[in-house]
């Protein structure tokens, strides 16, 4: 079996300090705990960035501001920016990392109920205009998918040429609106992605782990952090993304899978 490939994603757009006083707001707290992450054994680092109040933003002045502060701390970890954003954000102001040049960044496949109230808006069109800015600018995307038939639109793009073989998916699983996070709903979802495609899987809330546990046996790659959960144990808020990178090695090391490096994450994810 391939190493493991561990994402953090470190401060996502909705979790606030309130709900853990440890997530990072300032360039300073993002940097700090990237680095956490990265020598626990994360080789990317998924990005959202903050104000100073917690505010997200997808200023492309803060963007490049948290990327170079991390990349002076963690000089080899590839760095993925969301074009996610937050609800309510239009398109242009999401793109706005792309401008960077990044090796990978995010790109979400489809519109679903986001939690009680909120509904996180992908029209198909605003798909193709993403995928064709990330082509434009040499961008790898990495597919968010939140349920199977964002997987096939996404097989559609790459039937228009707009996505390129290998593709690399994430499969979020657990958020309301979308689908479950179950061993069942892992296997739906990686037999319905194109032979030779690479996926990392995100379990939301209380599902972190155990679908972390799920994808390192099944052959895929991890994302844990703060954007998706903030306790290391039941009750238990994580100290840090480092913290919970440092679980996903060890249940991966327990089960005899090795971690990448990010160089060995460049050439899983086809990226070099």
């Amino acid at each position: 079996m391939e190493k493991l490939i561990i994402t953090a994603a470190i401060c996502g757009a909705e979790v606030m300090k309130k709900d853990n006083p440890n997530v990072p707001y300032t360039v300073k707290e993002i940097v700090k705990e990237a680095r956490l992450a990265y020598e626990a054994g994360a080789s990317i680092i998924h990005l959202h960035v903050r104000e100073d109040d917690g505010t997200p933003t997808q200023s492309f002045e803060r963007f490049k501001a948290c990327i170079d502060g991390i990349k002076e701390e963690c000089q080899d970890v590839i760095i993925e920016p969301s074009t996610g954003g937050a609800v309510g954000m239009d398109n242009d102001e999401r793109l706005s990392p792309i401008f960077l040049k990044p090796e990978i960044a995010s790109l979400d496949c489809g519109t679903c109920n986001f939690g009680k109230n909120d509904i996180f808006v992908n029209t198909e069109e605003t798909i193709r205009y993403f995928a064709k800015k990330m082509k434009e600018f040499e961008v790898k995307p990495e597919i968010e998918v939140f349920d199977k038939g964002m997987i096939d639109t996404a097989i559609r793009l790459y039937r228009e040429k707009l996505l390129k073989a290998p593709l690399q998916f994430n499969f979020v699983m657990g958020v309301r609106g979308g689908i479950n996070a179950g061993l069942m709903d892992l296997a739906f979802m990686k037999a319905s992605i194109p032979e030779g495609s690479a996926f990392t899987v995100t379990g939301i809330g209380k599902a972190q782990f155990t679908m972390a546990a799920m994808a390192i046996a099944a052959g895929g790659h991890v994302r844990v952090g703060f954007e998706d959960n903030v306790y290391i144990r039941k009750g238990v808020l994580a100290k840090s993304n480092g913290e919970m990178v440092e679980k996903a090695v060890r249940i991966s090391k327990e089960i005899g899978r090795e971690i990448a490096t990010p160089k060995e994450a460049r050439e899983i994810l086809h990226l070099i």
